[in-house]
């Protein structure tokens, strides 16, 4: 392998992560108690690491399955990959951060599902851009700048959705598992509804438009649960404070 081979790999790859890195700068700095950047990279790796999972489970399901409903580029199946991602995801958070001594504010709960959400979308980022690079620079860069807007982007809104879920969880032991589970619904509810829009309506430009509405729904909601997460925080501290 030539040395401009390792520089083109490279810079795929580079590419491939900037979206995420983008929208993850974004998110931390709405943060009013940032994280450890170390256990953030940590998370951020782990949604990267964990991916390979989703993949074969997905692929697993449609291979062994012999009901239509969920084979390949059917509702059934779109529904299966969003729940399985939306799981992976929640397990790198899971798997990480959730017992670390910094995870101490329910906002903290969107901050680490959103970072794992962009690590997972990173790798997708990567893998897609291997596949378009040979149709040319300029088609790779515009699939980079629609994932940027699109699929990296719903993959953080998903996951704070389940974050947000998290953060209630956080406050009740009783029926904390209820909370986690309805945080997985819900994000792979979202998460199924986009992938749906783009890859099975006729009109590609009405698909998108529905997909970009959907995003747009999704980015005020999660405003208004992050703010609500961040108020929360900020109360718990000030009784920690006047403890």
């Amino acid at each position: 392998m030539t040395e401009s081979s390792f520089l083109n790999y490279g810079l795929l790859v580079g590419l491939g992560l900037l979206p995420s890195i983008i929208w993850l700068i974004y998110f931390y700095r709405r943060d009013c108690h940032p994280e450890p950047k170390s256990l953030i990279g940590r998370v951020f790796l782990m949604g990267i690491i964990i991916s390979p999972i989703a993949v074969f489970l997905q692929l697993a399901f449609n291979n062994i399955s012999s009901l239509y409903f969920f084979q390949a580029n059917t509702a059934g199946f779109f529904l299966w990959a969003a729940l399985v991602e939306e799981i992976v995801k929640f397990v790198a958070v899971w798997s990480v951060a959730i017992k670390h001594p910094s995870f101490d504010e329910p906002v903290d709960a969107m901050i680490y599902m959103i970072t794992a959400g962009l690590g997972f979308a990173a790798i997708e980022n990567i893998l897609v851009l291997f596949k378009t690079i040979p149709d040319g620079i300029n088609v790779t860069l515009g699939v980079l700048a629609l994932r940027f807007t699109g699929a990296t982007l719903l993959h953080a809104l998903s996951s704070a959705v389940t974050g947000y879920f998290l953060a209630l969880a956080w406050f009740s032991v009783r029926h904390r598992r209820k909370f986690i589970f309805g945080g997985i619904v819900f994000a792979t509810f979202f998460h199924f509804v986009f992938n749906i829009f783009l890859a099975t309506t006729e009109n590609q430009t009405a698909g998108l438009a529905m997909a970009t509405g959907l995003l747009v729904g999704l980015s005020l909601l999660v405003s208004i649960l992050f703010q609500r997460s961040r108020d929360r925080s900020q109360n718990i501290s000030e009784e920690i404070r006047l403890a």
